[in-house]
């Protein structure tokens, strides 16, 4: 009896063309994400190199493209490696990078445009998010006159030196920096521009992040002198706007908004924090208690993504003032879960724009 032929490997990659990637419109294979395919005998095995570790859709895609060359006459055993590797950004944002933050491959601004809105909540559960999908991540907390990040993390304790370079702080698989490592708790931060300015830049030139998929860089509320400093200056691949519903947010919004399209950083959308209220023992109710649908009309009227709601949970100060924050104290509650699809919608974004 003859054997059965060995599969080829263009009928592998015929196998999982089919497979298209939502935001670049186009199939895997024709994107060059099926990499070091395999073939010994009925045993198929190959590489899908996606552009983020954060991708939303990586198991998705992995069951997808094991199923089809799974279902190949002659194939009866097939291993998919999911890998990532980020597309560096083009021109002069590269170039900054290389000098200022070697070995990071994007820096995410998380801004708003006025304080109280949760945004350094959502920068670190946005991190947090990254972290779980796979990514190497850092956090630097630019709010120098309320640095959060301490609190948040449960860390403490000064950050040491390499030489002349200041080593991060460490803590929930993140790298982290804030001057909160440098202040006492009950001492205020009475610090002009320039100060704030000389802070800023040896943050972003004297920590040695090392090897880092994303930085996320939590910033100062507002338009001031801080949030300018870092627009100018940071080598920023994209920024994410957090607001409420209510309108003074919204108007703040916007604000924060002008400021990163005047130094062509580009906004990869708004979410809306603290949105709805769904009581416990009536999980079927919604309740807007700062008014419904603000961030996706303010998205709508400025051209830019809507990336979704986040609800109102107290269990996020709770736990958040405890240093465990609600993607890691409580994954796959609503929260949690609406912040990693936030994660992977940002980075997906990105990813996009640095495609172009």
């Amino acid at each position: 009896m003859t054997p059965p032929e060995s599969v080829t490997e263009a009928q592998v990659l015929d196998a999982l063309r089919p497979i298209v990637d939502p935001d670049f419109r186009k199939s895997i294979v024709d994107l060059g994400f099926v990499k070091n395919v395999a073939i010994e005998g009925a045993r198929v095995s190959f590489d899908i190199e996606l552009t983020t570790p954060a991708c939303p859709i990586k198991e998705e895609f992995e069951r997808d493209a094991h199923a089809r060359v799974s279902a190949l006459a002659g194939v009866e055993d097939v291993s998919v490696t999911m890998t990532a590797q980020a597309r560096p950004s083009p021109g002069a944002v590269e170039t900054d990078r290389e000098n200022m933050l070697p070995g990071v491959q994007r820096v995410i601004a998380v801004a708003s445009g006025k304080g109280g809105v949760g945004k350094s909540t959502a920068a670190i559960n946005i991190a947090l998010a990254l972290h779980k999908a796979g990514a190497r991540v850092g956090v630097m907390d630019c709010d120098v006159y309320g640095p959060s990040l301490p609190l948040l993390t449960g860390t403490g304790g000064r950050p040491s030196t390499q030489g002349k370079k200041i080593l991060p702080m460490e803590g929930l698989g993140l790298k982290l920096m804030s001057i909160g490592y440098f202040t006492d708790d009950d001492s205020p931060v009475i610090w002009r521009g320039p100060m704030v300015h000389g802070l800023i830049r040896q943050f972003l030139t004297d920590v040695l992040w090392e090897e880092l998929d994303y930085l996320i860089v939590d910033m100062p509320p507002g338009t001031g002198d801080a949030a300018l400093t870092l627009t100018q200056n940071a080598p920023l691949s994209g920024a994410v706007i957090v607001t409420t519903a209510n309108d003074l947010s919204l108007i703040d919004a916007r604000k924060g908004l002008e400021m990163f399209r005047k130094v062509d950083v580009p906004v990869l959308g708004i979410v809306e924090n603290m949105s709805y209220f769904v009581p416990p023992d009536l999980p079927d109710r919604k309740y807007y208690i700062f008014g419904e649908g603000g961030g996706k009309r303010v998205a709508d009227e400025l051209g830019i993504d809507f990336l979704g709601e986040i609800p109102i949970d107290p269990t996020v100060v709770e736990e958040g003032d405890l240093g465990r924050p609600i993607v890691m104290s409580h994954p796959g509650s609503p929260v949690a879960d609406a912040y990693e699809k936030l994660a992977g919608q940002v980075t997906r974004t990105l990813a996009v724009l640095e495609s172009k």
